[in-house]
């Protein structure tokens, strides 16, 4: 047999279908496209029966409520990719606040606090990177441990007291809207870092580093990838960014406590995982880590909108958290089922086919 006979015989016995599910599958049988359904779905179903759920305030206070998590979600779910988990951006964030109101209180400007505070968030993220990507430990353990380390600077700093009186001007523009309508200025830098992340994750050498290292870090780093380094660069980014939304959360409430954000980490957890990130590492898309924060945003709304309490709140986004989780087996049985069902039975390389008998 001739090699170029060889070669047909052996593209015949390989089909596209054998080897990858059509495009509409691979777009629509995903967790993230649940989750988008599921939030376009919620929403259209609180806008029919919730009432001032369509009003323009409800809207405005939506996107304030969870702006600081959206902020945060970004770095987090490239951490989570990599298979490791940031704790202490909520204690990043209170420290922040502290960090601002004390400075402000000094006499300092609010821009000069606010750098110095992202300067300090930058450090936390560094010292967590450190920890985890070069000396080894396991992110778990060091996060817990920042977390208290660092919501330990933060009350102390300020004790039970709460620092107010930040200038008009800047309170305004955190809790202001564009133009007239209902959108809040802080979703310009959120678009912003969005936009920036997107890319980072999905369309660079970097991102593609990110999710070789969430398969199998050893692999990665004998294939070229910088693992230590690409460690420490996201959780300096969710240092920095947690700062961030520390800031943004202090000038919209007016107040620096130390006990600002708390609970926040878990809240953001939640969303990231929600939006079909494995916490295994190694799977996981930006958008629909951005409809589980909104989906649960909506939830809390329009529960809290019909008078029920934080409490059963919580359980029903800890349903979801679960169902969530079950999610992914349920999806792979269906496409394999689909995928099978859908496989032509002459398409299928028999015992005594070329392709085999060349192999």
């Amino acid at each position: 047999m001739s090699a170029t006979t060889t070669t047909t015989d052996r593209a015949a016995g390989r089909s596209y279908p054998e080897y990858s599910a059509p495009l509409w599958r691979r777009l629509l049988l995903t967790r993230e496209s649940a989750i988008i359904a599921l939030t376009v779905a919620v929403i259209l179903y609180s806008l029919a029966n919730v009432p001032n759920f369509d009003g323009p305030l409800t809207l405005k206070f939506l996107l304030q409520d969870i702006a600081p998590i959206l902020l945060i979600a970004l770095p987090m779910t490239l951490v989570i990719i990599t298979g490791e988990i940031d704790l202490s951006v909520a204690s990043t964030m209170g420290l922040s606040s502290v960090l601002l109101g004390v400075l402000f209180e000094a006499g300092m400007s609010i821009p000069v606090a606010a750098l110095l505070a992202l300067a300090a968030g930058l450090a936390c993220g560094a010292l967590n990177g450190y920890l985890v990507a070069y000396v080894g430990l396991p992110s778990l353990a060091v996060t817990i441990g920042t977390l208290a380390l660092f919501r330990g600077i933060a009350e102390g700093l300020v004790g039970t007291k709460a620092v107010t009186g930040f200038t008009d001007t800047w309170t305004d523009r955190a809790t202001g809207t564009i133009g007239e309508s209902s959108i809040p200025l802080v979703m310009v830098p959120f678009a912003v870092l969005a936009v920036l992340f997107v890319w980072l994750l999905h369309f660079s050498t970097f991102g593609r580093g990110v999710y070789d290292i969430g398969l199998n870090d050893e692999a990665a780093h004998f294939s070229g990838v910088p693992v230590e380094r690409t460690k420490l660069i996201l959780f300096v980014l969710s240092g920095v960014v947690s700062a961030f939304a520390g800031i943004y959360f202090t000038l919209r409430f007016g107040s620096a406590r130390g006990d600002n954000a708390t609970g926040f980490e878990l809240q953001v957890i939640a969303a990231v995982l929600l939006g079909g990130v494995s916490i295994f590492g190694g799977r996981g898309r930006l958008h629909g880590v951005l409809a589980g924060v909104v989906l649960i945003g909506v939830i809390s709304s329009a529960l809290r909108l019909e008078g029920v309490t934080v409490n059963f709140t919580n359980i029903v986004i800890g349903l979801l958290l679960v169902a969530s989780v079950i999610s992914t087996s349920v999806l792979t049985w269906v496409s394999s089922r689909a995928s099978r069902m859908s496989t032509p039975a002459s398409s299928k390389p028999s015992a005594q086919s070329p392709a085999r008998a060349g192999v």
